[in-house]
């Protein structure tokens, strides 16, 4: 089941998004979908294309920018790196203007590819804050596919839960890795489970965890199962 999780205040009653057409505002569109298959290898830009493709097909009145080189309106909430599946992807979209949106699951996922499936859809605010800054946290499952001492790894664990900090390096910039690892434990059924933090100018990497925890990242299977908005 998918788990799109929001803190704090609840979304706008879609009653009042509805009316952000009064003060010269699209319809924006907040789409959860699954990302599963071979899709897990398409990039960033090439999964933006793969949306302005659907949305063309399935006759959505897409709004693009201004400009020379006018680009679709949509956001996705946090750019998910290569070769990791997700069951908790969100991505908002503009429309230029109110459509019903009772049957869009249905027609986008006629549209889209195998690997890609829509969950669910719903009408937000266009006045609410940018969707990606609103991510507070994220959630993963990590199936090792190699054979591993369990109550060794649970030792490397507990170590780097006790750690007051954890130093490493990425793009040539030095960073904390501790505070980003909000939740670190080992599943009865041998999955690690991951709850890393979003936070400006430094996002937890499930990768980085795995490389402290001394397991090659190309030894596991990596989902993302959660997202945590502030919104």
């Amino acid at each position: 089941m998918t788990e799109v999780v929001y803190e704090g205040q609840k979304a706008t009653n879609p009653q009042d998004a509805s009316q952000s057409r009064y003060y010269g505002f699209s319809m924006r569109i907040r789409i959860t979908f699954i990302k599963q298959g071979a899709l897990r290898y398409t990039g960033h830009l090439d999964l933006h294309k793969l949306w302005e493709r659907a949305a063309r097909r399935a006759e959505l009145p897409l709004a693009y920018s201004q400009g020379f080189h006018p680009q679709p309106k949509m956001n996705l909430a946090a750019a998910l790196p290569l070769g990791f599946s997700s069951r908790c992807e969100v991505l908002d979209m503009r429309l230029e203007h109110d459509i019903p949106i009772d049957d869009l699951p249905t027609r986008l996922n006629q549209t889209l590819p195998p690997g890609i499936q829509v969950m669910d859809v719903e009408q937000v605010d266009e006045r609410a804050p940018a969707l990606q800054t609103q991510v507070l946290s994220s959630e993963y499952d990590v199936e090792l596919t190699e054979a591993v001492d369990e109550a060794e790894l649970q030792q490397k664990i507990d170590s780097v839960i006790k750690s007051k900090a954890i130093p490493r390096e990425r793009r040539g910039k030095m960073y904390d890795l501790r505070p980003l690892i909000e939740e670190l434990r080992l599943r009865p059924d041998g999955k690690l489970f991951m709850r890393l933090a979003a936070r400006e100018g430094a996002t937890g990497r499930p990768e980085e965890v795995l490389d402290v925890l001394g397991i090659a990242f190309e030894g596991t299977r990596i989902e993302r199962t959660r997202l945590i908005f502030q919104l």
